[in-house]
């Protein structure tokens, strides 16, 4: 009778860590599909959203239609066809912006970042990241593998716009992914055309970006579904969810850099921006948009959005 008990127990035991296991395993899975399935916008779905909460760059998007100065090209990149448009500025110019969308998004929603280089007399550059609009791809990288693609992209900008100069002068800024994708390229060597960084509501990890997500959304702990996931993308693509740190990139990064974040941020949350902020070497500046939630600081506060990157880029850039 008692090993007949014990039995028992060990084979409900067993039952448990089996379904434990099975449950672990699926939700794993279903977290790597959610996050990192590849998403295709359209540009006018995109437009769409941009119009919406800017209203003001319709006019600005429309005269560039309107005069074909909206442009684009093509690269491979590791057999992987990847898309970017570009937009001369209104004289000729060496300055460039490059602008680096968020997550699930595609080139036209920089747009309105666009709209105040370009009025600022620069040239600018707007790619479309692996598995993004155009851009092929088959899952999002998060910002991490994507650093390789865009500093492929900045050295063709480069080209592109430098004329009789040796080299442009550049500024990379990027909003939410697009953000953590600056940071993630500042840490590595830097060709010398680049002169500066603007983030913008960027995340300090994928880890701990994902950690927060899990609990906003389901409630759930990090353990053990987030280390799974992350072995499993480490296995299907070659990263994991630790190693794709922006705050550890920003550590490695000594040209100056320009850190934004709305202070009701509760999708990367207000906390990320302090220690991104303590993690880069001068030289470096700070603006916390008072009640803007993500990626809103230039829709409520444009005025001193504008006049804040205005003044940090004329510095670094001339």
């Amino acid at each position: 009778m008692i090993r007949f008990r014990i039995r028992k127990i060990w084979t409900w035991a067993i039952s448990l860590m089996v379904a434990l296991l099975v449950v672990v395993l699926a939700g794993s899975a279903y977290l790597l599909n959610f996050a990192l399935s590849p998403q295709h916008r359209s540009v006018d779905e995109a437009l769409a959203r941009l119009y919406k909460h800017h209203a003001y760059v319709r006019p600005w998007v429309d005269s560039l239609k309107a005069v074909g100065a909206i442009h684009d090209t093509m690269v491979v990149i590791n057999g992987t066809r990847l898309h970017a448009a570009y937009i001369p500025a209104p004289r000729t110019s060496h300055k460039v912006a490059f602008l680096i969308h968020g997550y699930k998004d595609c080139y036209a929603m920089m747009l309105h970042v666009g709209y105040i280089y370009h009025h600022l007399g620069y040239n600018l550059f707007l790619p479309d990241l692996y598995a993004h609009g155009e851009s092929e791809g088959n899952h999002i990288r998060m910002g991490w593998l994507d650093r390789l693609d865009v500093m492929q992209w900045a050295h063709i900008a480069n080209a592109k716009f430098r004329g009789d100069s040796t080299s442009t002068q550049m500024v990379v800024h990027g909003i939410s992914m697009g953000a953590a994708t600056a940071m993630c390229l500042s840490g590595m060597p830097q060709p010398p055309f680049v002169k500066c960084y603007v983030e913008d509501c960027g995340y300090t990890s994928v880890h701990d970006e994902f950690e927060h997500e899990l609990k906003q959304m389901y409630g759930l702990p990090a353990f053990p579904i987030l280390n799974v996931a992350s072995a499993m993308c480490k296995m299907k693509y070659g990263w994991n969810f630790e190693e794709a740190s922006p705050i550890q990139q920003v550590k490695k990064s000594h040209l100056p850099m320009l850190v934004i974040h709305g202070t009701a941020d509760d999708f990367v949350p207000t906390w990320m921006a302090q220690p991104i902020y303590d993690a880069k070497p001068s030289p470096k500046q700070i603006y916390m948009a008072p009640g803007s939630a993500h990626a809103r600081s230039l829709a409520d506060h444009r005025e001193a959005y504008t006049r804040i990157i205005t003044q940090f880029t004329h510095t670094y850039i001339k």
